[in-house]
């Protein structure tokens, strides 16, 4: 048995859950923040048969897609200065999975 973590981003997060859990998958949903961009973030965690485990992938693939965005990188010239915005592409969405090993799994 396999736990994927997966960090996906917030515009991702329901199209991917509502798939996961048409094909029987269990999942807990846990919000996150992103360090840089300070963007909202859900961490999913995932228990999958390791026979299942490249078809939740392929879930996890087809729903989150990765794009550019424009953002403002606030700069500062000298001190005392105000803060100058610079516009910044940046690639967001996807999704960051993680697959660890289960040594035991019980279900109460």
């Amino acid at each position: 048995m396999k736990l994927l973590v997966a960090i996906v981003q917030d515009a991702d997060v329901n199209a991917l859950v509502e798939e996961l859990t048409e094909k029987k998958y269990r999942l807990t949903r846990l919000s996150s923040t992103g360090g840089f961009l300070k963007s909202g973030n859900t961490t999913l965690l995932i228990g999958v048969e390791d026979n299942m485990l490249d078809d939740a992938l392929g879930i996890i693939e087809h729903n989150c897609k990765q794009r550019e965005i424009t953002t403002s990188l606030l700069t500062v010239t000298m001190p005392g200065d105000a803060f100058i915005p610079y516009p910044l592409e940046v690639k967001v969405g996807g999704a960051t999975v993680f697959v660890l090993d289960v040594d035991q799994f019980v279900r109460i």
